[in-house]
Order: C-alpha cells, then sequence, then structure tokens
C-alpha cells in the first residue's frame, strides 16, 4: 500500500497548517522550511496556488498523486458539483470514517488499523482503506482483545474530538453507522476545492 513517509513536521510548516494533526513544532516555527528561517518568497503564480491547494488537500488525506487523480476522475463521472463530490469521496473512505468516529487518532493510524484487519464493515472484515462506505453501513471494530483494545486507548484519546452530524456513534458497541452522506459545508475543508478542480483541468 502506497503511502507517504517523509518528513511530517516540513510539509506542515510549508503549509503553515498542522497538515497530519497537531504539532508544537509548528506553533514554534510558524514559517516556511529551510535554513535561513522566514524570508520573502516570490509572487505565486494561478498554477502554483493551485498545486498548493491540491497538495494540502492529499496529504490530509494521506493518498499518492495517482490515488488523488483518480478520486478527481471519479468525481467528474458524477452528476453535481465537481469539488463536492471530491470531496464526499474522501470523506467516505474507511480509514477516513473510522478516523472521525475515533477509533484512530490520526487519519494514518486509521489507515493502518483498517489494513491490519481491525475493522469491519456490515458484520465483514475489509482491509481496504479507501473502501467506499455507502448510507446505512455498520463500520465495527473486531471483536478481539488486541482490535478492542487499541480502539478503546484511541477512544479515550480522542474525547476532545466531536464525531460528525451525518455519522453515529455506540461507543459501548465499538460501533458507527453512516446516516447520511455530508455536505460540502459539513467537511470543512482544509483546501480550496474549486483550486484543484481548476488544477486538474487545465
Amino acid at each position: 500500500m502506497a503511502r507517504y513517509t517523509g518528513p511530517r513536521v516540513r510539509i506542515s510548516r510549508r503549509f503553515g497548517l498542522p497538515i497530519f494533526g497537531p504539532t508544537k513544532y509548528l506553533e514554534r516555527r510558524n514559517y516556511g522550511p529551510g535554513m535561513h528561517g522566514p524570508k520573502s518568497r516570490r509572487k505565486t503564480t494561478d498554477y502554483g496556488l493551485g498545486l498548493l491547494e491540491k497538495q494540502k488537500l492529499r496529504y490530509f488525506y494521506g493518498l499518492m498523486e495517482r490515488q488523488f487523480r483518480g478520486v478527481y476522475a471519479r468525481a467528474l463521472k458524477r452528476r453535481g458539483v465537481t469539488g463536492e463530490q471530491m470531496l464526499q469521496i474522501l470523506e467516505t473512505r474507511l480509514d477516513n470514517i473510522v478516523y472521525h468516529l475515533g477509533f484512530a487518532n490520526t487519519r494514518a493510524a486509521a489507515r493502518q488499523l483498517v489494513s491490519h484487519g481491525h475493522v469491519k464493515v456490515n458484520g465483514r472484515k475489509v482491509s481496504i482503506p479507501s473502501y467506499a462506505v455507502k448510507v446505512n453501513d455498520t463500520i465495527e471494530v473486531k471483536d478481539h482483545p488486541r482490535s478492542r483494545q487499541i480502539a478503546t486507548k484511541n477512544l479515550e484519546s480522542a474525547t476532545s474530538r466531536a464525531v460528525p452530524d451525518w455519522l453515529s456513534m455506540n461507543k459501548d458497541a465499538f460501533k458507527g453507522v453512516v446516516m447520511r452522506i455530508p455536505t460540502q459545508n459539513e467537511i470543512h475543508p482544509i483546501a480550496n476545492v474549486q483550486a484543484v478542480v481548476e488544477f486538474y483541468s487545465r
């Protein structure tokens, strides 16, 4: 399974956002990476801005370029606004929903939890992080001591993170249900998704 394994703080500093989750290092050095510290940069072109927004979204959801381009291609074939369709495809990935339910503290950890076989969808084990979850699907942690131990630890540390309204959660049963597909307003994207669509449509 392809995934980004490079320096995460450097990426967060490049965008000035906690792409991979909160980090105190970003608070201490809230400027771009490099040996010369804060410095003025050239004006970014429209192409450059589109590239930056695309990279933000791609790193945020933990996708490689080929996977992310595939998301755009699928969104393009759907009816509706392409940007919103892209966000809905990304949000309804199994690893992302496992993260939202609190079974994992980061999307990378959620991806690992799924790929290691700790998660079931509608009673069947699914080990594909990109699995497209549908409305009324039930996501649960496997009834195994190790699986439940990992989920319990993460649920305890995820109390400050609210479960989105489009998901329902039963912590005692380690289960969640997709009630509906989220709207763009509910997703609160970290990047300008319209700029991403324009970047790919060039």
